[in-house]
């Protein structure tokens, strides 16, 4: 690592005119290529997958996503004035480009799609393949023609996924608003404009390069949409504490009185070691998302660890040519004129005093606030929101609230049960099935798809009578496949299969749900032997896994109280409560488990590197916490405010992500590093640094924290005249 600082200290503007070349150029070629986003995920062996399968392979028009053109009049919707308008509507619209066909309220197989007071009718459409396959320039003449008929006293709104897909909320600055955030942080952490702006430059580059690295990567690995939104949520926080932590740590040493290049090299050789193996660490957690086998979660995890690894170069390459430029004013006018020497005692070193002498206290107070806040996790339920809670402006949201008010809010979920009817028997069989259907609890009505005389398939959309994402329709789709359609099959070759769009992310959840426990253990085993190897030591790698585990049950029980008990996000106006995004586990504890690791790794490395010169348990760690505590907290701060930004940014998965991580932060680093983690460590006493002599042979060595000093760089001498 020294080698590396010496060499960008060095060539300083060759490092930054390298760094502005590969922005441009990347910026370019993005630009260029532009983006290939993949939103499909699939779900090999589930009944859903296996429902869409036999449409697509039998009834190719009836496999493709569906649409709803809803229609609200001030008087009767079968009025001919309004009769007219919409019915020449729906046939502009049959006759787009991707439309599979419509079933219209006006015809005898819609006669159902009115509502009861007459004031709401639906036209239900099906396009040529699922909605993430459509062409969004099809889909959006689709939307504009249905709209054109609005107007004298006629309402028309369009749901379904085809248009959700095409249907953008307004760009949002959070990146901008985060950015602002670390600003403010940063200037009154430092002082000095130029330490303020160096952390914000290094990350904002890296997460460029990254960003658009990951677009050209659209075009050969599947990602979805949200995989750079989440990439920049991460990177940001990341990058900006990642630059931080190496900023304070040529800071400190300005002050202690080194000249600027062997500070560089110092800062670069010590924390920038702990930034790499830390950012290591949130790679190799969000890359073991590929444990699922699943390649939805696969796009997300490319995306957040590319993002990643620039901003873990950026720190390392170009931060140390920008603090060559800057030289000495890294430090405010106020700290340049102050005599060096080493830091007077402040309110860290104060308190990490009040740990050492009560550390059970301290202990028992933190389990028990890290108790309460993870109690909702025992009622965390899996789904998916729907567009109940989507923004109240957007057209899909009135559209479901249109339905739902004029059919009953399973109208906005039907499941689609998908049959193989071999015979006339199994045809017979099925229509048994569909008169129990009309009668079973849940089930609001039955619409039978029109079928051709001997279709070797049978399609029967059911209207559940609660919303998609509630507790009692995943129940209804549970019944239906445990003992509803059983006992219909009983006896016959008939074979049913629950599909359609609701069953889907409720397989999704079941199937995640199941692999949890496997990425769990492969996240935590590799974290632990990271850190063994890191930090010879036992103790200290399994203190951070529990650790671990326990800001992430802190961390999601907030977002169980915030979004499925609906406490914060319908304050916030951020949608009704409702079921957390299926995949946000896999993913928080990915990004929760790097996170981690990072205060761990800056907190511990600092301890273990006071251990090694001393041996005195008690000092490592008083003095490792005092030195970390203000760094670990000021980018604690910088990274919750980045990801609340992300919180207000128009979507609900997004959202949860910004409020879980930063929950999990404000745990990890105002209750786990700077008060449980040195608390039990001086409970633990010198055990802390033991590990067997024969396990300490096998592993290989890793400095995290590097030399404590550096020697000033050698320097040629100068030639003797003769």
């Amino acid at each position: 690592m020294s080698t590396l600082a010496h060499w960008c200290y060095r060539h300083r503007l060759l490092v930054v005119l390298l760094w502005v070349a590969a922005l441009v150029g990347l910026g370019v070629a993005s630009t260029a290529a532009g983006a290939k986003s993949d939103n499909a995920f699939s779900l090999p062996g589930t009944e859903s997958t296996k429902a869409m399968d036999l449409l697509e392979r039998s009834m190719p028009a009836q496999s493709g996503a569906n649409a709803s053109v809803v229609w609200r009049s001030d008087g009767d919707v079968r009025s001919p004035a309004v009769r007219s308008k919409m019915a020449a509507t729906l046939d502009r619209l049959s006759h787009l480009p991707g439309v599979a066909g419509v079933t219209s309220p006006y015809s005898r197989p819609g006669a159902g799609q009115v509502s009861k007071d007459g004031h709401v009718a639906y036209a239900a459409f099906t396009f040529t393949a699922q909605a993430q396959e459509l062409e969004k320039a099809e889909v959006q003449k689709f939307i504009d023609t249905a709209e054109s008929a609005r107007g004298d006293g006629l309402r028309v709104e369009l749901g379904g996924d085809a248009i959700a897909e095409v249907e953008q909320a307004a760009p949002s600055s959070s990146e901008l608003v985060g950015v602002v955030a670390a600003a403010i942080v940063l200037f009154i952490a430092f002082g000095s404009l130029f330490a303020m702006l160096l952390p914000i430059f290094t990350a904002i580059a890296g997460v460029g390069t990254g960003l658009m690295t990951v677009t050209l990567l659209t075009h050969v690995v599947s990602i979805g949409e949200i995989g750079p939104i989440l990439g920049a949520l991460i990177g940001l926080g990341v990058g900006i504490d990642y630059a931080l932590f190496i900023v304070t740590r040529h800071r400190a040493n300005l002050k202690a009185g080194m000249d600027v290049e062997a500070s560089v090299v110092n800062a670069v050789n010590t924390s920038g070691r702990a930034v790499i193996f830390a950012g290591a660490t949130v790679v190799i957690a969000l890359l073991g998302l590929f444990v699922l086998g699943m390649s939805f979660l696969n796009g997300m995890a490319v995306a957040s660890a590319t993002t990643v690894v620039a901003t873990v170069l950026a720190a390392v390459t170009l931060l140390p040519a920008m603090l060559a430029v800057i030289g000495r004013r890294a430090l405010s006018r106020r700290e340049r004129r102050r005599p060096a020497g080493p830091p007077a005692p402040g309110a860290w070193a104060r308190w990490a005093g009040v740990v050492q002498r009560r550390p059970k206290a301290l202990s028992a107070v933190s389990l028990v606030v890290i108790a309460v806040l993870a109690v909702p996790v025992l009622s965390l339920r899996l789904g998916s929101s729907d567009a109940g809670n989507n923004p109240a402006s957007s057209t899909t949201r009135q559209a479901y609230d249109l339905l739902a008010d004029g059919f009953g809010p399973g109208f906005n979920g039907p499941l689609q049960l998908v049959a193989e009817t071999p015979s006339s028997a199994d045809r017979g069989a099925l229509d048994g099935l569909v008169r129990t259907l009309a009668g079973t609890e849940g089930v609001a009505s039955v619409a039978p798809v029109p079928a051709k005389a001997g279709a070797p398939l049978g399609i029967v959309q059911v209207f559940p009578t609660t919303s998609p994402q509630s507790k009692e329709t995943a129940d209804l789709i549970e019944r239906l496949r445990g003992d509803v359609i059983p006992a219909a099959e009983k006896g016959t070759a008939l074979r049913v299969h629950v599909g359609g769009q609701t069953a889907i992310f409720d397989d999704f959840a079941d199937v995640l749900t199941g692999k949890l426990p496997l990425f769990l253990a492969v996240i935590v085993g590799l974290g632990f032997l990271l850190l063994l190897i890191a930090f010879r030591s036992l103790l200290v790698p399994l203190t951070a896994a529990v650790m671990n585990v326990l800001a992430a049950a802190a961390s999601f029980g907030v977002v169980v109280a915030f979004f499925q008990f609906g406490w914060g996000s319908e304050p916030f106006g951020l949608g009704a409560a409702g079921p957390v995004e299926a995949f946000l586990p896999v993913i928080m504890l990915a990004i929760l488990f790097g996170l981690s690791m990072d205060y761990q790794v800056f907190l511990v490395s600092r301890m273990h590197e006071e251990w090694v010169h001393g041996r005195d348990n008690r000092r490592a760690i008083v003095v490792g916490q005092a030195e970390t505590g203000r760094v670990i907290t000021a980018a604690a701060t910088i990274m919750i405010a980045v990801f609340v930004a992300f919180v207000f940014g128009g979507e609900r998965a997004i959202a949860e992500f910004g409020v879980g991580l930063a929950a999990a932060v404000a745990i990890d680093a105002f209750i786990l590093r700077t008060v449980l983690v040195p608390a039990v460590m001086h409970l633990f006493g010198k055990a802390n640094w033991w590990l067997p002599p024969w396990l300490d042979r096998r592993l290989p060595h890793l400095s995290v924290e590097g030399p404590a000093t550096e020697p000033e760089p050698e320097r040629r001498p100068e030639p003797v005249a003769s």
